[in-house]
Parts: C-alpha cells; structure tokens; sequence
C-alpha cells in the first residue's frame, strides 16, 4: 500500500535523487512513477529504533511486536537509564530471551555510558558510524545499514547483504537470475550518490521494506 507523505517529511534530497536516479537508470525511471509521492520516512529517537531490531531478531513482525508491546509497559519511558533499572525476570516475562537481554543491556550501557557518540553522528561518516554500533552485543552491519537508512536517513547505503535489495534487483534487472555482490555493486553504480534510494524503491516494487529496525 501506497504511504503518501508531506513533503515537510521528505529527506531534503528525495526529489533530487529521483531526478538523478530517473535520469541514470532504466528500472528506476520505470520504478519510480509508480510510488507517487511516497517516500523514505525518518524513524525517530535511535535507541528506541536499534532496541527494537534487537527485539525483533529471528522472530516473525507480528511475534516481535507483541513481545515489543509487553517490554515497553515495563516503563512508560524507555531510555537507556530506564532500562538498566529494569529486573531480569520482568524482562524474561515480557516474552526476551536471556541473550536479547544481554543485548538490551548492552545497548543501554552504550548508550548510558557515552561510549556511543551520538551527538556527534550527524557529522561523522558512515562507515564510522557503522563501526560503532556493530561494537555493541547483537548489532551486526545490516542492522548498522538499515540504521543510517531509516534513522539517519542517509542517502548513499548500499546494503550489499539485505534479502530485499538483493531480490529487487534479481527481479528488475536480471530477470530472476541469481546476482552476486559484484553485480549489484555494478548496477547500483549508476545510482551513486543516491544509493540509499534506489534500494528503498527496489524494496517497494517487491512490496518488501524491512520491519527492523
């Protein structure tokens, strides 16, 4: 289903990016009439985000959110310090394993502690940012990917690993045919600096954007 949008919501360089991609890429300039207005969206406050793709490892949408819903009445404002506050066995109740708690804590203790830079992110480099968040206990690089993409809304990600990304570009560009890394690394050369948003329209022809993070 289509999600239209206020432009006020848009990543300032959407429409440039589609005017780039339209103008490179065959697929895109077919690809991207389709979705009208519909847009990537920014996915608000970043430990919420990445504590949510931890939740939701190996288990199904609707599992993930079920057990999401029980761990967020454990306080009514999850943060960092709140959840280093909160009891094992509560947290065991809400339905998480003891290694997604370990990750949890680990996460809040990053966070809580400094060790991640936060504040300084918006001025750091992707793959410097991916660098610190795969330092924390069950944040592996796609997950770091799927961060700068939804949270960071950063525009040049090329998820090399992502089941989507990989499937889309199969489908669109090679007729279903198997692809490898330097295959899709050739097609999405000619969606640079913008790869970020070819991806997510490849996502959308497949009707596949990612639940996590």
């Amino acid at each position: 289903m289509k999600k239209i949008v206020d432009a006020a919501q848009s990543p300032d360089y959407w429409d440039e990016a589609c005017k780039h991609l339209v103008k490179k890429d065959r697929v895109m300039k077919r690809l991207i009439p389709q979705f009208g207005e519909a847009c990537l969206q920014r996915r608000s406050d970043p430990f919420i985000t990445l504590a949510r793709s931890i939740v939701g490892q190996q288990i199904s949408v609707k599992a993930a959110q079920s057990v999401w819903d029980k761990f967020a009445k454990l306080n009514k404002k999850l943060s960092p310090a709140t959840v280093l506050k909160l009891k094992v066995d509560d947290m065991r109740a809400a339905g998480l394993s003891a290694r997604k708690i370990e990750y949890l804590v680990d996460l809040a203790l990053h966070f809580d502690s400094g060790a991640l830079h936060v504040d300084k992110w918006d001025a750091m480099d992707d793959e410097a940012i991916v660098t610190e968040l795969v330092a924390i206990r069950g944040i592996g690089r796609w997950t770091a990917e799927m961060f700068l993409i939804f949270h960071m809304v950063r525009p040049n990600v090329l998820p090399l690993d992502d089941v989507g990304l990989i499937n889309g570009i199969s489908h669109n560009y090679f007729s279903g045919e198997a692809v490898s890394r330097s295959e899709i690394r050739e097609v999405a050369a000619a969606w640079a600096p913008y790869c970020s948003v070819a991806t997510w329209y490849l996502w959308r022809s497949l009707d596949t954007l990612p639940d996590k993070p």
